[in-house]
């Protein structure tokens, strides 16, 4: 008789649903946290400049500043 240990047939069966109940769960909550986290790190403070910026924004004296620069084609400057 021989004294050699055999191995351990592998578990193969089941295996994929296994490491699914164990993995599926924790990338769902790492997904959530990271769409979390770019909502508030990126998103909202992306919302506020733009908030903050057209709070004083006037736009005809945007329009009279490009005009009086000679940016349009179609619209002369006051002057001329």
């Amino acid at each position: 008789m021989k004294s050699t240990m055999s191995l351990a047939k592998p578990a193969m069966r089941g295996l994929l649903a296994k490491r699914l109940r164990f993995h599926l769960p924790i990338a769902f909550g790492l997904s959530l946290v990271a769409a979390a986290a770019f909502k508030f790190t990126v998103t909202e403070p992306r919302k506020q400049a733009y908030a903050d910026f057209y709070k004083h924004y006037d736009s005809t004296k945007e329009f009279s500043a490009m005009r009086e620069a000679g940016v349009f084609e179609s619209v002369r400057p006051t002057g001329k």
